[in-house]
């Protein structure tokens, strides 16, 4: 008797269509062990609420990693399954509340506090924070900050702004707090703006409640300009880095008018005047230094092959 071939195949056609026998069947690869006790932890602790259990399946996958061959081949997902365990094993923790032993457990598994995934370090700030002990993750963190490759990182300026408002300000660190803002790669321009306002106001308070306090009588040259008047101070040293741009970028003679025609509306002085001509003289030398410099760095450039 016959086969129908369309019946037997029938079953098959959701996956891409009939197979052929040249065909060969890939089946899926088997998940590690450790992604099998990450969904186990996860289920421990949601359904189940058993926390301590789930602790303990977190370490289990932990060790399983370290002796893991093949993690090697698959470091990608590696990392993803450190940082999933490192999420449930902080979570079961605090449930028993052991919140205190989260950061040290975290780092036995990454060693210094500079390999710490972006999420697991949130985590940790945002806990010690809501329990009322941000002093634990101030090295933890300004270590994880000063570090050159997690500065190239998406989550890097969230985390900078998470430890200067959970970490720094509540903990009275106004310097600290000063000299993270002042970095350029930690904070654009408009957190720039509310960094300093939130400073302002921290130290603001800090005077008040403690006026003798030798922090509160640093003189702050932020404290003395609102955050409108630095915009506008950015704003005129961006129009001015502008102006000399343009005015370096014309020539020698119409650079010279510029000046002069500057001069006439600020300063005020008559060409005609016979005590003028001893300052265009001077002017005149001073835009020809300059050309002859620019000209001398520009020969000086090292010529490439």
């Amino acid at each position: 008797m016959k086969t129908d071939s369309s019946t037997s195949a029938a079953p098959l056609r959701g996956l891409g269509g009939p197979l052929r026998s040249s065909e060969p069947v890939h089946a899926a690869p088997a998940p590690s062990p450790a992604v099998v006790l990450l969904e186990e932890a996860a289920d421990l602790l949601v359904v189940h609420l058993d926390f301590q259990a789930a602790l303990e399946t977190c370490e289990r996958a932990w060790r399983s990693l370290a002796s893991d061959v093949q993690a090697e081949e698959h470091a990608g997902t590696s990392l993803e399954v450190k940082c999933s365990l490192c999420v449930v094993g902080i979570q079961a923790l605090a449930e028993m509340n052991r919140w205190q032993e989260v950061l040290s457990w975290v780092l036995q598994y990454y060693q210094v506090p500079e390999k710490l995934p972006p999420k697991v370090l949130e985590l940790c700030v945002l806990l010690y924070s809501k329990m009322q002990e941000p002093g634990a993750m101030l090295d933890v963190v300004s270590a994880w900050l000063k570090d050159p490759d997690n500065q190239s990182l998406p989550e890097y300026r969230a985390l900078a702004d998470l430890h200067l408002q959970r970490v720094l300000l509540p903990l009275g660190r106004l310097s600290e707090a000063e000299e993270l803002v002042a970095d350029s790669v930690a904070f654009c321009e408009e957190q720039w703006l509310d960094a300093l306002q939130a400073i302002r106001m921290a130290r603001q308070q800090q005077k008040h409640e403690h006026p003798g306090s030798e922090e509160a009588q640093k003189p702050n040259q932020a404290d003395s300009f609102s955050p409108k008047f630095l915009s506008l101070l950015m704003l005129l040293r961006r129009i001015w880095d502008c102006a000399v741009s343009h005015v370096f970028s014309l020539p020698f003679k119409r650079s010279l008018l510029a000046a002069v025609i500057f001069c006439l509306l600020v300063v005020k002085f008559d060409p005609a005047s016979p005590s003028s001509l001893p300052f265009l003289y001077k002017l005149a030398q001073i835009f020809h230094r300059i050309r002859d410099a620019m000209f001398s760095s520009l020969y000086r450039l090292p010529v490439q092959d």
